[in-house]
């Protein structure tokens, strides 16, 4: 099959199948069949990162209804004003959507060889049929996948909350935030070919997930370079920031890190950090020496007296957003 007519092809079959029905509603006809209001359901479709049609345009499936259904039947949401709920489906929205944009190529791919391999065992198969079969079946392996990863991940954090000694209902908790970023990550970008560039991204984002998760921690995100990391305890934290360092020494070719951690009260809000502690760990990781680890003051008294490390003070520094910043080397004991 040509690959033009076998892409139209795929292009049909898939959006019919994720939409999961017929495009039949309009804006005011899901309001009526949800139960909510026309405007509500317009920010929270905006708010997902999907752009808002005519309101007289059928656009919407019966999965749509019950997504918006679904979503206001949480209790915490329901009880929430508009501005809460916008916010936890922008939240929503941008996570699926940049799996989303990963998935794509890997889906179609998939869907594309599966249909080879079947009009190439039997000549007389209806494509439109094989399409489907195949959509079907790769559609149905990523969604278990994410099902299992999604269960396993939501697991681990409820742990964390149970463990923890916050007020479930406070949303700051006492933790250590850091960060690692690659020196000479800019001059590097216009010197390597986009492959070279995509094997090394590949060898940071591995060894740094590998280190933050065998010692205690979880990601937080990778942004380019950098990555962002948390800890139930600076002792935790510390494990991180070695390991980090260590591994990435083990990996040929890749640049010497930055790497830093703060401790402290946090706000956690959709699965980000944010507060004065994140941003100190930002500004120690910004004036740290290729290959060592900075910590702040609370850091430091958290790790008095630990066996497993060495904490020596540094001159304060002035970086942007605070006067006096003291950083402190951690080094493993000798």
């Amino acid at each position: 099959m040509e690959d033009n007519r076998m892409s139209e092809l795929v292009q049909s079959v898939v959006e019919s199948y994720l939409l999961d029905g017929t495009r039949r509603y309009n804006r005011a006809e899901v309001a009526e069949r949800s139960g909510v209001s026309s405007e509500v359901s317009k920010r929270l479709w905006a708010a997902l990162g999907f752009p808002a049609n005519p309101d007289d345009v059928a656009d919407y499936t019966d999965a749509d209804v019950k997504a918006v259904r679904d979503f206001r039947s949480l209790n915490v949401v329901a009880l929430s004003d508009i501005r809460q709920q916008a916010a936890a489906a922008r939240t929503l929205g941008q996570s699926m959507a940049r799996l989303a944009e990963w998935q794509s190529d890997l889906v179609l791919a998939e869907i594309k060889s599966r249909i080879t391999e079947a009009i190439a065992a039997d000549p007389d198969t209806d494509p439109a049929e094989v399409a489907r079969s195949a959509t079907e079946a790769t559609i149905r392996v990523l969604e278990e996948l994410q099902t299992y990863a999604w269960r396993r991940h939501l697991a681990a954090a409820l742990t964390r909350s149970f463990d923890s000694d916050a007020d479930p209902e406070d949303s700051t908790r006492e933790m250590a935030v850091g960060f690692a970023d690659m020196v000479g990550y800019t001059r590097l970008t216009r010197h390597l070919h986009p492959d070279e560039l995509a094997m090394l991204l590949e060898a940071f984002e591995s060894t740094t997930t590998a280190a933050i998760t065998e010692n205690g921690g979880w990601v937080i995100k990778n942004v380019g370079d950098e990555v962002m990391y948390a800890a139930e305890s600076a002792h935790d934290a510390a494990r991180i920031a070695l390991a980090i360092q260590e591994s990435t020494m083990m990996v040929g070719g890749t640049p010497d890190l930055r790497v830093a951690f703060a401790y402290g009260p946090v706000l956690q809000r959709f699965g980000d950090l944010y507060g004065s502690v994140v941003n100190i760990a930002s500004r120690l990781t910004g004036v740290a020496r290729p290959g060592t680890i900075l910590i702040d003051d609370n850091a430091a008294t958290q790790l008095a007296g630990d066996p497993e490390f060495t904490v020596n003070n540094l001159r304060s520094v002035r970086v942007r957003g605070f006067t006096r910043l003291r950083p402190h080397v951690l080094r493993p004991k000798e």
